[in-house]
């Protein structure tokens, strides 16, 4: 039967690979990938690296494909909706028609596959709607969640304390009332969400790779910058990737550690 391996890459650098991944990946008879284009190619590129850098003396075979557009006209989850069940036709096609009845194929996710990635969900539609037959193992990789708290020197949590994980829209829509958030996915409402409120904000773009930036203080005081950093750097690169970890209340007491 046909095999699956849905590896975590990390956030943007090829050291995040673990020797999990690597061996996943030297194992894989093709690596299967749906294309953005031209505006994110840094994503494909970034993957190509690391299949020559880790697969140097029998590499796989590269097969992509374009990937769907999400339909932005229509609303939230039935256009995600929608475009998941496109890519997983697009990725059943792939498999059926470029990965042998008892071939290995990968799929390189950026960060980790249980985080904010709709990749296992995709494999299920494929099964569900598709009729496909395949064998999958999932391979953590580095999140940005945990990227982000190495660059800054910065515990996740409060002693005893919870975080919330969640999006800029379900941030804006209801705000917690104390305690440590870490926001993926903003397009922006998140951000605005923070204005005129006490507490402390560590923020990162493009984490672990050459375009890193970071920022990070009183949300008072640091907020505008990172809005007008934000803007510079999706204009300049066509897209952003960036997350950020506010605290609240007392817990909005810690402090920056010094950065090397």
């Amino acid at each position: 039967m046909k095999k699956l391996f849905v590896i975590g890459i990390g956030t943007g650098n090829p050291n995040h690979m673990t020797v999990q991944g690597i061996e996943a990946l030297q194992r894989a008879d093709v690596v299967l990938v749906l294309d953005k284009g031209a505006e994110k190619s840094d994503l494909t590129d970034l993957r190509k690296e690391i299949v020559t850098r880790f697969c140097e003396d029998n590499p796989p075979r590269w097969v992509e494909a374009e990937s769907p557009k999400r339909d932005a006209s229509a609303g939230y989850k039935h256009g995600v909706d929608d475009w998941h069940g496109a890519k997983a036709a697009a990725f059943s096609r792939l498999v059926r028609e470029d990965v042998g009845e008892d071939e290995t194929a990968a799929l390189l996710v950026w960060g980790d596959p249980s985080l904010y990635d709709s990749t296992l969900r995709i494999l299920d539609r494929m099964r569900d709607e598709e009729g496909l037959a395949f064998e999958h193992a999932v391979i953590p990789g580095v999140s940005s969640l945990h990227a982000l708290a190495a660059a800054h020197r910065i515990p996740l949590n409060e002693i005893g304390e919870a975080v919330l994980i969640t999006t800029g829209r379900k941030l804006a829509e209801r705000f917690p009332p104390d305690g440590t958030i870490v926001v993926m996915l903003d397009g922006g409402a998140g951000l605005d969400a923070l204005e005129g409120r006490d507490c402390r904000i560590w923020w990162g773009a493009y984490l672990g790779s050459e375009d890193e930036v970071l920022m990070s203080g009183p949300v008072p005081k640091v907020l505008a910058e990172i809005k007008r950093l934000r803007a510079a750097c999706r204009d300049r690169k066509g897209w952003i990737m960036d997350i950020y970890l506010i605290r609240q209340g007392a817990a909005a007491q810690s402090r920056d550690r010094g950065l090397l």
